[in-house]
């Protein structure tokens, strides 16, 4: 029987098993054997995790080929419009060539927010806002990447949505069977 986990990845934990630098890692959390990420997130970004024992549905999550989407909970510097999220909303181009469009949209703070530790820096001066970023493809800090680039850096990532997998009901460091 496939064993597939959803996990809501504190900040500042890697997502991977081990680590040389003996920083906090799933095995702090997660003692399910033979489990694997299915797509990474890094260790300032929080947010919805999954694992399997099964090679294809990592494929499926993970491949490019499938397009499975992912939401975002971006909390950005600076006070965008939906005019500034265009960009995004048609792809942009970043230094490893251009984006797939995005659904992108200002939101409110999430009612279901928890505290980040550390807390974010907040400057009385700067603005911030929230916006629900959706993508298609998964790059290397591409989230961070498209934001900065349409000059709105992020302040938290928050991953909030797989496919049809949410974080619904998970705090951060719970893990469900699914």
């Amino acid at each position: 029987m496939t064993k597939t986990l959803l996990f809501n990845k504190p900040y500042n934990v890697l997502s991977q098993f081990t680590d040389r630098e003996a920083r906090t890692t799933l095995k702090d959390y997660i003692d399910i054997p033979r489990v694997y990420v299915a797509g990474r997130l890094d260790r300032d970004s929080e947010g919805l995790l999954m694992l399997t024992d099964s090679a294809a549905l990592q494929h499926k999550i993970t491949s490019p080929k499938f397009k499975v989407s992912k939401t975002y909970w971006v909390q950005v510097e600076g006070a965008p419009t939906e005019e500034d999220l265009q960009p995004l909303r048609e792809g942009i181009l970043l230094k490893d060539g251009p984006t797939l469009p995005a659904k992108a949209h200002l939101m409110t703070e999430p009612d279901a927010l928890w505290p980040r530790t550390p807390a974010i820096r907040q400057r009385k001066e700067i603005p911030d806002r929230w916006l629900a970023l959706t993508l298609s493809e998964g790059r290397n800090r591409q989230v961070r990447r498209m934001c900065a680039a349409i000059g709105f850096p992020v302040l938290r990532l928050i991953r909030y949505r797989i496919g049809s997998w949410t974080l619904d009901g998970l705090a951060p460091g719970e893990l469900r069977l699914i």
